[in-house]
């Protein structure tokens, strides 16, 4: 009792500890809540993006009771909150104008919906898909860079949500989940084009007749959200006649992420229905014909 009895007595004669100190520990059982929610949610919910947005969700909710708590505990009224607020912008605006712009921006994504994780994205140069977005940083695990085409490099880049008002964002699956992809294809000249055509358009509905489909769906929604014209979503096939060879060029949309695998396949099968034309149709390439060897008098003199 004698000690219970010295504690409050020391407490009584230091009020400014004593409040600080019940401070730290409703920080600590807010810090022990979040905590405890998250692995709940974790443990629980089966479905990925609902967990993921869940346990953001509870961070927010955690870290604004906090902010709450603060306020009323260094001000003594909830009533000051906007003043304190104020005031603690002005003094930091300047020291801190990247970390309140990537607060900002973090913002920004959340409500307009710039992205979100799981979107593949290009901002300031660097291409991945989000893998998680805090309310600081954006995580994207990159693609490209040393590696062809759209596969992933391995590594995991963390940018400032500041750079979502320094510059355009590029969204491969926002609104509408597909990209248009080419290729060009030379047919040497004195094949059998009508042949030609047939095949590689056969093989082009063929294999894309999934994304055309699913395509002309999402596509109707964008013509319906945005001010946009209507657009060709199915295959098409323009020729071009150049000095070396008759140049096909097939556009077609893709699902954004099968455009490599879905280009090896189109190639390979127009490929092989090529060889199956028995020579009606051949590929080209570059050849260098020499028309004539000029001749050469070496004249000698004799001593």
């Amino acid at each position: 009792m004698g000690l219970i009895n010295d504690i409050k007595h020391w407490i009584g004669e230091h009020p400014n500890i004593a409040s600080f100190l019940k401070f730290f520990l409703w920080l600590t059982i807010i810090f022990m809540l979040i905590g405890w929610a998250r692995r709940f949610i974790k443990r629980n919910l089966p479905d990925t993006a609902v967990k993921y947005k869940s346990q953001k969700g509870i961070e927010i909710l955690g870290y604004l009771f906090i902010a709450i708590i603060t306020v009323s505990y260094f001000t003594g009224s909830i009533k000051d909150f906007g003043l304190t607020i104020g005031l603690l912008t002005a003094g930091v605006t300047i020291t801190l104008q990247e970390l309140i712009l990537s607060i900002a921006g973090s913002f920004y994504i959340f409500f307009v919906q710039v992205y979100k994780p799981g979107d593949r994205i290009e901002i300031q140069g660097i291409k991945g898909d989000v893998i998680d977005i805090d309310s600081i940083y954006t995580t994207m695990m990159e693609i490209g860079e040393w590696v062809s085409s759209d596969n992933y490099s391995g590594r995991i880049v963390k940018l400032s949500n500041a750079f979502v008002f320094k510059g355009p964002v590029y969204n491969y699956s926002r609104d509408f989940p597909f990209v248009w992809d080419e290729f060009d294809l030379p047919i040497k000249y004195g094949s059998d084009v009508a042949i030609a055509k047939q095949l590689v358009t056969e093989v082009a509905q063929d294999l894309l007749s999934e994304y055309v489909e699913a395509s002309k769906t999402n596509w109707q929604q964008v013509v319906d959200k945005y001010y946009i014209e209507d657009a060709q979503v199915n295959p098409t096939l323009a020729i071009t006649l150049t000095d070396n060879w008759i140049q096909f060029n097939l556009r077609y949309i893709v699902d954004y992420k099968k455009r490599r695998s879905t280009k090896h396949l189109l190639q390979d099968n127009i490929g092989k229905r090529i060889l199956g034309t028995q020579g009606k149709v051949t590929l080209a390439s570059n050849t260098l014909e020499i028309v004539e060897i000029p001749t050469v008098h070496v004249k000698t003199k004799l001593k």
